[in-house]
């Protein structure tokens, strides 16, 4: 799980943005962000949706997780 939130972090940062510059442009608080970054509060698939348009990233790149098997399959 801290690996999913520390991805979201990590594109936020990339794209020079704040949390608040983030929660502006999602149309949520800046509150909401931090509680998405701190494992505390999971996002509705419309919210990770607008999300990753504004970081210009996909779903997978911040929200998918990968199973342990998953991981040792792609080899």
């Amino acid at each position: 799980m801290a690996e999913k939130n520390m991805r979201l972090k990590v594109a936020r940062l990339k794209r020079d943005m704040s949390q608040e510059e983030l929660a502006e442009a999602v149309g949520v608080t800046r509150q909401t962000i931090g509680l998405i970054e701190a494992g505390k509060y999971n996002p509705t698939i419309r919210l990770c949706v607008s999300i990753c348009r504004t970081l210009g990233v996909t779903l997978n790149d911040l929200f998918w997780e990968e199973t342990y098997e998953e991981e040792t399959n792609r080899g």
